[in-house]
Parts: C-alpha cells; structure tokens; sequence
C-alpha cells in the first residue's frame, strides 16, 4: 500500500509538474508574443517627424534684451522617408517666436512671418540663414551674448518637438527691413 501511495504521489506530482511547465511555457510565450507586439506597435506609433531631424551649424546673432529681437539660423536636415513640416519653434529668452522668410517688395527684399512654415523634404535638407529663412526670437527677455550657448525647440505638423543647443555669436549683417510694425532689424 505504501508502494501504491508512492506510485501514486509520484505520478500525480509529475502530471502537476508537467501541466504547470506547459502551462509556464505557453503563457510565457503568449506573454512574450504580447509584450513584443506590444512594444513593436508602440514604435512604430511613436514614430514622429521630429525622429529624422538634425540641425546642423545651428548659431544665433547676438542680442541684448534692449535690441529685442534677433534670429537663429544653421541647416534644418530630413533624413526621414517623408516630407515634415517645421510649423513653430519656441525659446526661452523670446516672448514671441516667428518662422521667417525673405520676400521681394518691388526692388527691395523683406523679411515677414512664413506662413505654413518650413517643409522640409525626405531625405532634404533646408537652409535657415541671413537674407533667407530663419527663426525670428522677439521681445527678448535676456541678452544672448557671444560665446553663450541657447537651446531651440521646433515644433513640425505632427505635434512633435525636436530642440538644439546653438552658440550665439557676433555678426554684422542681418540687418533687414520688416513688414508689418513692430519689427526691427536684427
């Protein structure tokens, strides 16, 4: 009988022990698959414009609060598959940050706000420079002197932010005319 019993024991505690490695196993692996769907789907949803961006030679042109106004300018570059748009950018020396354009007024150039922003192409790249596109910092609430370091946020279509650090440094030119009131030269 003690025999039996051992028998018994014995081959119930291998059944048990089978079912709950099977068992382990198989919810692992279903555990597993789900976790790596799970964190798959959440890459490719966290996929965003901003992920293919650099700036590259990104600079400022230096700018006591009493100027109130200056402009940052470098090499926006898309290594992505599509076209983004850089639609904002943000500072935070700057009360009012604009994305800019030169624009022909009969014989004369003008700078004014860019309107639907700055698209730049996949696998292109964008000049933001003096006397063509660049990002207009306003109603400084510091001074950006040379030699400081500032940091820049832009903002594309999609909700997505990217920022860069750029040195801020002396430069004699950019001295352009505005549309609208309230625009200096910078």
């Amino acid at each position: 009988m003690n025999r039996t019993r051992t028998a018994w024991t014995a081959a119930l505690l291998a059944l048990s022990l089978s079912a709950c490695a099977g068992g382990a196993d198989s919810a692992g692996s279903t555990d597993a698959d789900a976790g790596q769907e799970t964190a798959q789907e959440a890459g490719e949803a966290a996929h965003t414009a901003a992920d293919g961006f650099a700036i590259t030679d990104p600079w400022v042109k230096a700018a006591t609060a009493e100027d109130g106004m200056t402009a940052v300018f470098g090499e926006i570059t898309n290594s992505g598959d599509a076209e983004a748009t850089v639609v904002a950018a943000a500072h935070d020396a700057a009360g009012t940050v604009e994305l800019h354009e030169s624009a022909a007024d009969g014989a004369d150039s003008v700078m004014r706000e860019k309107e639907g922003g700055f698209p730049v192409p996949a696998g292109g790249s964008r000049a933001l420079e003096p006397g063509g596109d660049h990002i207009m910092l306003m109603d400084l609430e510091r001074d950006l002197l040379p030699g400081d370091e500032t940091t820049v946020t832009l903002e594309f279509s999609d909700g997505s932010t990217t920022e860069f650090t750029a040195p801020v440094k002396d430069y004699a030119g950019a001295q352009e005319e505005y549309e609208g009131e309230g625009h200096g030269d910078h």
